[in-house]
């Protein structure tokens, strides 16, 4: 193998916390060497919430803003509460700390059986799909937001 002799190698799906972690850094670090540096430094993890008058979490989003674009990971809205404007409270939120950050663009990913036309209702686009993705199509989708402040 090129680069040294490896002593030991073990493969687990059960990986600490600070393991994953450590790869993540390197990873981001490794990322880091080919953007502008003006764009060095600009990643940090979205994570809003709504809670009820109880203080009990009804819904959130969860994303991270990677130097010139909000990848949003997760955007979940308790059953009982949909169709309320809640989801697109929260996205907006998002969008506006994007803006404020001066991101290019927003990207997220949802399946057929989950929430694609309310995404493509708030602008964004579809730009790519993976069929039969566990009998479901995956849908990849974008908002450019370049300009918007």
């Amino acid at each position: 193998m090129d680069g040294g002799t490896i002593l030991k190698t073990s493969i687990s799906s059960n990986i600490e916390a600070n393991k994953k972690d450590y790869i993540r850094s390197r990873l981001i670090e490794f990322n880091l060497r080919h953007f502008p540096e003006e764009l060095k430094g600009r990643y940090e993890e979205l994570k809003l919430h709504l809670v009820d008058e109880d203080e009990d979490i009804i819904g959130g989003i969860v994303g991270e803003f990677c130097w010139n674009w909000l990848e949003i990971h997760y955007l979940f809205v308790e059953e009982e509460h949909r169709k309320s404007g809640y989801g697109q409270l929260l996205i907006r939120e998002a969008e506006k700390m994007a803006i404020q950050k001066k991101c290019d663009f927003i990207k997220l990913d949802t399946l057929s059986f989950q929430a694609l036309g309310f995404y493509v209702k708030e602008g964004y686009e579809v730009y790519g799909t993976i069929e039969n993705a566990g009998g479901h199509t995956h849908y990849y989708l974008k908002k450019d937001i370049k300009n918007r402040a």
